[in-house]
């Protein structure tokens, strides 16, 4: 690992400001948990000249709630804090169980969920410095190891995003702040914010250069939302997951006023199950409409030689979380 200038930010004025000194170059890069930052240096994958230190910065690690009853998250609240803050567990459980079954608590101690949602993909290809320089090292997992790679929208890339709250944020319609050099500020639905992965880029998300990611914003909840998470995986603690599932319903009595379902780890950004959404709507619910709507959830899967296996998996996880979700 190369040596490179660490320098703590006191405003994100000045963070963007330094960040944008980076230009095409790429050589300043930004900190938050660091998490996915050290892994990407230490495998090679990236060689910052400077770190520009964002957990300096005052204000940005805050959890607040509107009168409205919507939910604003700072980029430096840690993965912990989500999982267990009452009110985030109250009103948005699907967001704190994605939370709370992110790897180990000595990881969601320390990453933060602006770092998370940036982090880049967990391929064992993408992770190995050898394959960024052999031209064609995105499309190995189409016919190598790709066990536990995309069954969805995998044609040109099977790499997978890698957030797990991402899935539960999606589903509750979240969207993602951004701050610019000179005071630009913006705004956008995080399911457009985030890009298939790539290994020809040096970011998965619409980012731009010299911008940070101050905040995450998840609306109000109408009358009758109800919400179920599932992760799926092999071992019960610090695995990557199979799938994951999160599952937010508008009720009436038993019947559907509307529904969200996003499916994650099973395509390059995370995927709405839009026909399983369509099946339930406006639908007294069943268990037959339940399992015709986790059918339709997986019904254009194009499973790789080594991941098919995903397709009956995520198959049960839709309609289990469908329930839990119902059932809540």
């Amino acid at each position: 690992m190369q040596s490179y200038e660490w320098v703590d930010a006191t405003s994100v004025e000045q963070a963007t400001a330094l960040l944008a000194e980076g230009g095409a170059k790429k050589a300043v890069v930004a900190k938050a948990g660091g998490m996915d930052l050290l892994d990407l240096m230490k495998e090679g994958i990236i060689s910052p000249a400077r770190i520009v230190n964002l957990k300096s910065i005052k204000g940005l690690d805050e959890i607040h709630f509107g009168e409205a009853g919507g939910l604003a998250l700072g980029s430096l609240v840690t993965l912990t804090r989500m999982a267990h803050a009452p009110q985030v567990r109250q009103r948005y459980t699907a967001l704190a169980e994605a939370a709370r079954h992110v790897a180990t608590p000595q990881v969601r101690n320390a990453a933060t969920i602006g770092g998370n949602l940036l982090q880049r993909p967990r391929c064992w290809y993408f992770r190995n410095a050898y394959f960024h320089h052999i031209g064609d090292g995105a499309n190995l997992a189409l016919h190598g190891e790709n066990q536990y790679h995309a069954i969805f929208d995998n044609a040109r890339s099977a790499m997978v995003h890698a957030s797990t709250p991402a899935t539960a944020l999606v589903a509750y319609g979240a969207r993602v702040e951004l701050s610019g050099p000179q005071g630009k500020q913006r705004a956008m639905a995080l399911q457009d914010f985030l890009l298939p992965p790539d290994m020809t880029r040096d970011r998965d998300t619409l980012i731009e250069d010299g911008e940070v990611l101050t905040g995450v914003v998840v609306p109000p909840l109408a009358a009758g939302t109800q919400a179920a998470y599932h992760k799926q995986t092999e071992r019960e603690s610090y695995d990557w997951p199979i799938c994951d599932v999160a599952v937010v319903l508008q009720m009436e009595g038993r019947r559907v006023r509307a529904a969200s379902i996003v499916m994650g780890w099973v395509a390059p950004t995370p995927r709405r199950a839009v026909e399983s959404e369509q099946l339930l709507t406006g639908r007294d619910l069943s268990d037959n409409l339940v399992r015709a709507a986790a059918r339709a959830a997986v019904a254009g899967a194009t499973p790789l030689s080594k991941n098919a296996y995903k397709v009956p998996v995520l198959e049960a996880v839709v309609r289990r979380t469908i329930l839990a979700a119902a059932a809540a």
